[in-house]
């Protein structure tokens, strides 16, 4: 058996509350592969808090690029606003480091093209974090459903329904289309719709609707879709940040088999539902449940699966064509809502104003509209 290879040097780059609460943990978690060696923040007291939480040993910065000049990290781990994530993304391959950058990862598909030639020119890779595609209960899913184990996909629904507070959207950075490339579609439901698309493999159409119902934003709080995929399954798509009673749920019928999943931020195994169709023998339906180890969806699990294509010297998940249809995904589900029209895959590509950006300089939601 070939050695382990020492572990990958890894920067961060924010060092807010996802860094500190989400990838601090999933870098203890690797121990042994990683070793956290630098961390980049704009705020010097919020770097000076993060560098006493995850040891003196983190050279601080105040600058990316002064920190890759300095430090030529393995691998940079993103967690800063979602405008600052291609240029970021970018630097970071031209120094020949990997990157793990929180969703979304960048604000366009014009975008995402920029950070797929860096990474042809510079022989590394950019995945994004959507860390519910890692977890066990979706690969036994995923296998189940792609096997043909649970019948024909036929019918599926997607539901993210969160609340923000005006307090939320104080934030100077959110509810804006050059700092978050939208409201609840790219901020908030992509973990959820990302993790049915993956369950159900490529779509073909979106019909979409989005509204402004409640909050002072230029991009929407609620967005819903009608989805057909290649495979046949039709699903509806909703993400709302307008719902007090908060959920995430995802439940496809198949023609053996319900599976659902209902959580909020994070699953394990028992978030995880099989019921059988009325044909279906217990023995059958049985071998359904219980996947043989319980990995909770989460940062360590994906930075697991990437240090393991690492090693293996192949893509990560949760980069390249993959990644980018999810993004695709939102940006038809925008066209959609805001021309009134289907959409279907393949369709945005240069020229078409929902490439540059996700509201596509439409007069009702461009911008200068809520200047």
């Amino acid at each position: 058996m070939s050695p382990r290879p020492a572990p990958r040097r890894v920067a961060v780059v924010g060092t807010g509350a996802i860094v500190a609460g989400s990838h601090l943990p999933a870098l203890r978690a690797q121990a042994g592969r990683v070793e956290l060696v630098a961390a980049v923040d704009v705020d010097r007291g919020r770097l000076d808090a993060f560098r006493e939480l995850a040891g003196e040993h983190v050279a601080g910065y105040t600058s990316t690029s002064a920190m890759l000049d300095a430090v030529r990290p393995d691998l940079v781990l993103i967690g800063t606003p979602p405008s600052l994530h291609r240029e970021q993304t970018v630097a970071a391959l031209k120094a020949g480091a990997w990157v793990l950058c929180e969703k979304p990862l960048c604000l366009s598909l014009a975008e995402y093209d920029e950070i797929a030639a860096a990474e042809e020119a510079s022989g590394a890779y950019a995945s994004v974090i959507f860390q519910h595609r890692y977890g066990s209960g979706a690969a036994h899913a995923r296998e189940l459903i792609a096997s043909g184990e649970l019948g024909a996909p036929l019918v599926a629904h997607c539901q993210t329904t969160w609340y923000r507070d005006a307090a939320y959207y104080a934030v100077p950075w959110r509810g804006t289309w050059a700092s978050e490339g939208g409201g609840p579609t790219m901020g908030h439901g992509i973990h959820q719709y990302d993790l049915l698309l993956h369950l159900l493999g490529p779509w073909e159409e979106v019909r979409g609707m989005a509204a402004r119902l409640v909050h002072d934003t230029e991009s929407e709080d609620v967005s819903t879709a009608l989805v057909r995929f290649a495979n046949g399954a039709v699903a509806t798509v909703v993400n709302s940040v307008l719902s007090p009673q908060e959920v995430s749920r995802i439940r496809v019928d198949c023609a053996d088999a319900t599976v659902e999943l209902t959580h909020l931020y994070g699953y394990r195994n028992e978030d995880w539902v099989y019921t059988p169709a009325p044909h279906v023998d217990a023995g059958r339906a049985a071998a359904w449940r219980t996947p043989a180890t319980d990995v909770p969806s989460s940062h360590s699990a994906q930075l697991g699966a990437l240090l393991d294509a690492w090693d293996s010297g192949t893509r990560p998940p949760g980069s390249g064509p993959g990644a980018r249809a999810t993004l695709e995904f939102a940006a038809a589900l925008y066209k959609s809502a805001f021309t009134g029209r289907p959409v279907h895959a393949g369709e945005i590509g240069p020229g078409d104003p929902y490439y540059a950006a996700m509201h596509g300089n439409h007069p009702r939601w461009a911008p200068e509209e809520r200047a």
